[in-house]
């Protein structure tokens, strides 16, 4: 089997990024709520260091990426490591891409001294559940996650009541 090939996205990688966050909204059925463009990701990325890229490459393709951050666990008093995005291009699942990708994750916050490392996943994508708990992740059960959206930050930072 081809060797899977890790690396740090670059500025000249945004169109691809950009591209690959596209595709892992339309599979995810979310590509409607997709606001993102290259220079808002450019800032964000490569300016405010806000999150990181890692491209998969195999066979000479970009087959997919992860994007994550660091957060913080007051109960364990160190960082952790947070997964918002890991997408594999679908010609390229079942051939070690995602686990390659999770294992580099998995050395990157070892090395950073992290407690932990998190993410999401709808609960209808049965394919990733599985593919999660084949790698001994397990759900965290009795939370519920919240969102304020940028209305809703808009309308709490400026003291306007929430509608009933």
């Amino acid at each position: 089997m081809p060797e899977v090939r890790i690396r740090a996205a670059s500025r000249v990688d945004l169109p691809l990024v950009a591209s690959l966050i596209r595709e892992l909204a339309d599979y995810e059925r979310l590509a409607g709520q997709v606001d993102m463009t290259e220079p808002v990701l450019e800032e964000s990325l490569f300016q405010q260091h806000a999150a990181e890229v890692v491209l998969a490459e195999l066979d000479g393709e970009v087959a997919g990426f992860a994007v994550f951050f660091h957060n913080f666990s007051t109960f364990l008093g160190r960082r952790g490591l947070y997964l918002e995005d890991l997408f594999v291009r679908p010609r390229f699942r079942g051939r070690g891409v995602g686990q390659a990708l999770m294992v580099h994750l998995a050395r990157l916050a070892r090395e950073r001294g992290c407690g932990r490392m998190e993410w999401v996943v709808l609960d209808w994508n049965r394919p990733a559940i599985a593919f999660y708990e084949r790698l001994g992740a397990r759900p965290n059960t009795g939370w519920t996650v919240y969102r304020l959206r940028e209305e809703d930050l808009e309308r709490l930072a400026t003291g306007e009541a929430a509608p009933a």
